[in-house]
């Protein structure tokens, strides 16, 4: 992989040693939280990956401190060969810096010369700012829909696809054509090709307040993501409209290879 240096004097660099794997393990700890081993990164399993067309990426600073890390592999559906992209940590102190774009333009350097040409990963759907990154910023479309992903209450996640042929596809922004209010909250909307789902811009602090409300629009949610997707349109865009609401925006699935 080429390595990357910006005007902040980060680089972004595959990573190789056993030094830099565990220290790799220990930024994905310090920025989840984890504790528990069940929750742990394996350093042996991020050597095994580089080593057999896996991405490990890192992004260093001006100091060679790790301070943001991806790791992926090939995927298949049965169908279709992709580089699906586990996950993508960023240090609590160097976020919105752009460290996101450099990890995922590192990942699709290395998927493309292992032969593939989209990748897949996926993200909680009420992290509206990744919702917006992986949407808007990169131009990648929410597919499918996966319930309690990980077998746990709160884990329904997205499952978003990204064509790599063609770099970023930022979309256009977006303006919703309603000012929607919490009484739209998780209920589908529009007409025509487009279609749009309101729910609140910070969900963890619903949750924390107004946990009733919360769990309602959890559920309305979930019954939105999966009925939209599942009739073949794709999540296109997430943007705030306000300091309380997002929006998601839902077109025809053929848009994701119009990029």
């Amino acid at each position: 992989m080429t390595a990357h240096r910006t005007a902040g004097g980060f680089r972004t660099v595959t990573l190789t040693t056993p030094a830099q794997f565990a220290e790799a393990a220990a930024l994905y700890r310090a920025v989840f939280g984890y504790q528990h081993p069940d929750y742990a990164l394996n350093p042996r399993l991020l050597g095994a990956l580089v080593a057999n067309g896996g991405s490990v990426v890192g992004v260093l600073d001006t100091a060679d401190r790790l301070v943001a890390l991806a790791y992926g592999f090939c995927g298949t559906d049965g169908l279709n060969l992709y580089h699906y992209s586990q996950t993508a940590v960023v240090a609590a102190d160097q976020q919105g810096l752009g460290l996101g774009r450099l990890l995922k333009r590192a990942q699709r350097e290395i998927a493309l010369a292992n032969g593939m040409t989209s990748m897949r990963w996926t993200y909680d759907p009420f992290q509206t700012r990744n919702a917006h990154f992986n949407l808007d910023v990169l131009g990648a479309r929410g597919r499918w829909f996966k319930p309690d992903l990980y077998g746990e209450p709160g884990t329904d996640r997205v499952v978003v696809e990204w064509d790599l042929r063609g770099g970023d596809h930022p979309n256009p922004s977006r303006i919703s054509p309603v000012e929607p209010t919490e009484a739209d909250w998780g209920i589908p909307a529009g007409d025509g090709d487009e279609l749009w789902l309101a729910l609140p811009a910070d969900f963890a602090a619903l949750s924390a307040t107004r946990p009733d409300v919360a769990d309602q629009v959890r559920r309305d949610v979930r019954s939105a993501f999966a009925d939209l997707l599942g009739k073949g349109l794709v999540a296109i865009s997430c943007q705030r409209v306000d300091a309380d609401t997002a929006v998601y925006f839902f077109g025809p699935a053929q848009e994701a290879t119009d990029v």
